[in-house]
């Protein structure tokens, strides 16, 4: 049989764990909600991360090249979370270590891209490489010689 203090010591032990485990429940319900909110704010939120007067005074000329290193550091960006999402922890890391300057990114794109359609601007066409010479045949009654390699003894 139970001493009156023992019985007085079960009920409230029981009822103090039901209240850390709903209030366990409770926090991680807004922890998640709150982290699936700032899910969907990164695709709306581009422009939070850029200064939208930056490419307002930019000329045509100006514009071309800083497009083209946006998109290659967009497309590294999008690389480097590709590779770090492979890991152990890796979507963890790629959204922590690659995630704002990607976001970054895409919205100083889409200003400048914003800046190139008002300015009217035109790419310019690349310039075609060099075509490479091609090496004259060997003249007529010479015997071709083969490169000299370190190493060889025999030609």
């Amino acid at each position: 049989m139970l001493s009156t203090y023992e019985g007085r010591m079960i009920a409230p032990t029981s009822f103090s764990r039901c209240l850390q485990r709903a209030a366990a429940a409770l926090s991680l319900l807004g922890l998640g909600i709150g982290l699936a909110g700032c899910a969907d704010m990164s695709d709306g939120m581009t422009s939070a991360f850029a200064d939208p007067a930056k490419y307002d005074l930019y000329e045509c000329k100006q514009l071309e090249p800083e497009r083209k290193s946006l998109a290659a550091r967009a497309a590294e960006l999008q690389g480097l979370m590709a590779k770090a999402q492979t890991g152990v922890a890796g979507p963890v890391v790629a959204e922590l270590a690659y995630r704002n300057d990607y976001i970054a990114v895409r919205g100083q794109t889409k200003l400048a891209d914003e800046a190139w359609q008002r300015n009217k601007c035109v790419a310019t066409p690349e310039k075609p490489t060099q075509p490479q010479v091609a090496a004259a045949p060997p003249a007529k009654g010479k015997r071709a010689k083969s490169p000299m390699r370190s190493g060889t003894a025999v030609n």
